[in-house]
């Protein structure tokens, strides 16, 4: 039974290491060279891969809760190195996503001012500001976003930590629990013990008293048939 959480947690992180080497090989190579629509469907599959991936994570945090306390440490060490790898793919992803962004808006941009000269258009650098405003508040959302996104994280984490410390202070008080157990019985048996002993405490007494009471008889029958 001790072996089958730490054989539950290698499937799950099995399963995280394939979902994590494929959004790599995403956002190394075929979201890097898509364009427009196809990146777009590029990274909203990887986003679905890193959702799967941190819930992979999830499971490998319960499955270390049933393991022995000796092994323990090891395994939430791979826990913690796969969350900080998972976090640096959020992090890219979120980046890839603010690059299609721009590149879509530029692309909107060149198209608008590539179809008539600003002579024929009196209200074109009106527009390029409106554009040139608009992406930079989309990149200050996306800033935004991205810091509430590391804030989410690291409470998190900080939720976890909590979570670890009542788990290792509940396994500390069942412990004295245990303890104060055994004591007890160990007491009840001293008790039992003790009670015998002053059992036989008391025949050896009254052994004792039935000796001399009848030794004294005795001598009292023999002085009485030598007086007589």
């Amino acid at each position: 039974m001790d072996n089958e959480p730490t054989a539950l947690f290698e499937t799950y992180e099995s399963d995280f290491i394939t979902l994590v080497d494929a959004v790599k090989v995403k956002l190394d190579g075929e979201a890097k060279d898509a364009q427009g629509e196809a990146r777009k469907a590029l990274l909203r599959r990887s986003d679905m891969e890193l959702d799967e991936a941190d819930e992979m994570i999830s499971q490998m945090e319960i499955e270390i809760q049933g393991m022995l306390q000796s092994i323990k440490p090891r395994y939430q060490t791979k826990v913690k190195n796969h969350k900080t790898e998972l976090n640096a793919l959020k992090k890219r992803t979120r980046e890839l996503h603010a690059t299609a962004n721009r590149s879509e808006l530029l692309s909107t941009s060149s198209n608008l001012y590539g179809a008539s000269s600003p002579s024929d258009d009196p209200y074109s650098n009106s527009d390029r500001s409106r554009l040139l405003a608009g992406t930079a508040s989309l990149e200050d959302s996306t800033r935004r976003l991205a810091d509430s996104h590391t804030l989410a994280l690291q409470t998190e984490d900080v939720g976890a930590d909590i979570l670890r410390n009542l788990r290792g202070q509940r396994e500390q008080i069942e412990h004295s629990r245990d303890t104060l157990s055994r004591a007890d019985r160990s007491l009840d048996k001293a008790s039992g013990t003790l009670k015998r002993m002053i059992k036989r405490m008391h025949m050896q007494r009254y052994t004792t008293i039935a000796i001399v009471a009848v030794l004294i008889i005795l001598i009292l029958l023999i002085l009485w048939f030598k007086l007589t």
